[in-house]
């Protein structure tokens, strides 16, 4: 955690000031970001029925096809 006291006879733009920029230098920003954005990897079940799917489709597709339908 990032703390910054209040020097003598400094306003309370320049703390906020001093603030940011340690915020910033510290690369607490971007860690944010990554973890924000992150999401889990697929699990190997919903591959399994992902391509079941994608098969499944595909052959419909083709029926249609020889059918003259699509």
């Amino acid at each position: 955690m990032i703390k910054v006291n209040q020097r003598s006879n400094e306003s309370p733009t320049q703390l906020l000031f001093r603030f940011t920029r340690r915020v910033k230098r510290s690369g607490v920003l971007k860690e944010v970001g990554k973890r924000r954005f992150t999401t889990r990897g697929i699990t190997k079940r919903q591959r399994r029925e992902s391509a079941i799917y994608r098969a499944e489709k595909a052959a419909e597709v083709a029926k249609a096809k020889k059918l003259g339908t699509a």
